[in-house]
């Protein structure tokens, strides 16, 4: 009885320890799968800001470089939800801008939205917080009603 016992604990150990062990791997993998997901977050942020500023500095062929910011956006927008470090009113801010992008293309077309935008985007892209209060404000100065 004495050595089933002793074997039920030492198996109960190597079992507490290999349980120790995965949940090590999963914190380390869910952590690398975030630094991937904001990689990836910042790069199509990186990419929005090139098409923004492509679309500022050229007055030809504003369509196709509008339906790019729209696609870079569209690509941010996808990433941010899956992202644990930001809250739900920031995903859903984000989410916003890039249906105001679609709904609205004539409201955002204008030149200081586009500016705005841009800042927005590159502080998005820095991580700073205001860019989410620039985004939400960019939202709202848009007339819902109209096109």
């Amino acid at each position: 009885m004495k050595r089933r016992m002793i074997r039920a604990i030492i198996l109960f150990i190597i079992t507490f320890l290999a349980l120790l062990v995965f949940i090590g791997l999963y914190i380390d993998e869910t952590r690398r799968v975030q630094e991937t997901y904001r990689t990836q977050f910042n790069a199509n942020l990186a990419q929005t800001s090139e098409s923004i500023q492509s679309y500022l500095d050229n007055d030809a062929d504003l369509d196709m470089r509008y339906r790019r910011i729209i696609s870079d956006m569209s690509s941010a927008d996808t990433f941010v939800f899956l992202l644990d470090n930001v809250t739900e009113a920031q995903k859903i801010t984000v989410n916003e801008l890039q249906s105001a992008l679609l709904r609205y293309p004539e409201q955002m077309r204008e030149r200081e939205r586009m500016e705005a935008l841009l800042e927005a985007v590159t502080d998005l892209q820095s991580n700073l917080d205001k860019g989410f209060d620039e985004a939400a404000a960019i939202v709202d100065s848009l007339d819902l009603k109209g096109h």
